[in-house]
């Protein structure tokens, strides 16, 4: 999985600091940088969630860093997609969620072409609708995979995503539903790599149903996400991305500025310069494989961190 550097991200946003300036693009490490929030957490902050375990977790890590720093959170966990939560924020049914830089660019400006991180969140300061703002991005990133089994990936050549193409129309593609529509997913394959499916199955999103699937052999290719310790644990095959279909991923708080005051601001940047990718995916096994509660493991390791008390 390509890996891009924060720092080199972090450099970038800052070399339009007249976008900057409007969208909270901070370095990681140096809160002295974030400005005073124009809005107010005086009535606290309901925290919403999508429908996957990783999301959960992030939900629950905000709510222990911003109780930490005096504010009142709430957690709405396994909402929905990102077509049910970015309306809900918008309604104000929610104040912020976990998100990720190029999953959340690609929902609001498909034709967006920015992959490097700080890229992207000058991209998302311009597409993200008057309200809304991004804070600063984390260290942790988790992107989508495109997976098959070591199986299929020796029977039928396949690599990368380019070489799906040569096996057009015989292979089955499982992932969460929307992902039919989503330049991540069908409509990107085909747009960048020529790639069409003989059948998209609607399953779920690096959840049971889509990896066993997969291990059942009634799908051939996978969309899971790098995080997943599945992926190591079967084998399977993440697929090459060489033309780089799939943007950085690194984990983003989307808020409404309404609430984005300094004490917000400051929290979650703390959060997101300790939260890193290796120290997610293992957040991610504890709920996933030693079957724990979102809330507890996220309560615990902010402790230990010293981020919670």
């Amino acid at each position: 999985m390509h890996r891009r550097k924060v720092l080199a991200g972090l450099l970038a946003a800052t070399a339009t600091p007249a976008i900057a300036a409007c969208g909270g693009i901070t370095s990681l490490k140096d809160e002295s940088t974030l400005g005073e929030g124009t809005g107010s957490s005086a009535g606290g902050l309901t925290i919403g969630t999508a429908n996957f375990t990783e999301n959960q977790i992030l939900g629950y890590l905000y709510a222990e860093v911003l109780r930490a720093a005096g504010v009142k959170a709430n957690v709405k966990p396994n909402l929905g997609s990102r077509e049910i939560v970015i309306p809900a924020l918008k309604a104000g049914d929610i104040d912020v969620l976990p998100e990720y830089q190029g999953a959340l660019l690609h929902y609001l400006d498909p034709k967006s072409t920015a992959t490097e991180e700080g890229a992207m969140q000058n991209a998302l300061t311009i597409a993200l609708p008057k309200g809304l703002e991004v804070l600063s991005y984390s260290a942790a990133e988790n992107s989508d995979v495109f997976a098959v089994t070591p199986e299929t990936s020796e029977k039928y050549g396949i690599r990368s995503l380019a070489d799906l193409k040569k096996q057009n129309g015989k292979l089955v593609f499982g992932a969460a539903p929307e992902m039919e529509k989503r330049e991540v997913g069908v409509v990107g394959l085909k747009k960048v790599y020529g790639v069409e499916f003989k059948e998209f199955k609607s399953l779920d999103s690096s959840g049971p149903l889509v990896k066993g699937a997969l291990k059942k052999g009634d799908v051939d290719v996978a969309n899971l996400f790098s995080t997943d310790v599945d992926l190591a644990a079967n084998g399977w095959v993440a697929l090459a991305d060489p033309k780089n279909l799939i943007p950085g991923q690194h984990v983003v708080p989307l808020i409404a500025t309404r609430k984005a005051d300094d004490k917000v601001r400051k929290a979650l940047a703390r959060l997101g310069a300790v939260l890193t990718t290796d120290e997610l995916t293992k957040l991610d096994r504890q709920v996933d494989k030693d079957k724990k509660d979102p809330d507890r493991v996220a309560k615990a390791w902010a402790q230990e961190k010293g981020l919670a008390t």
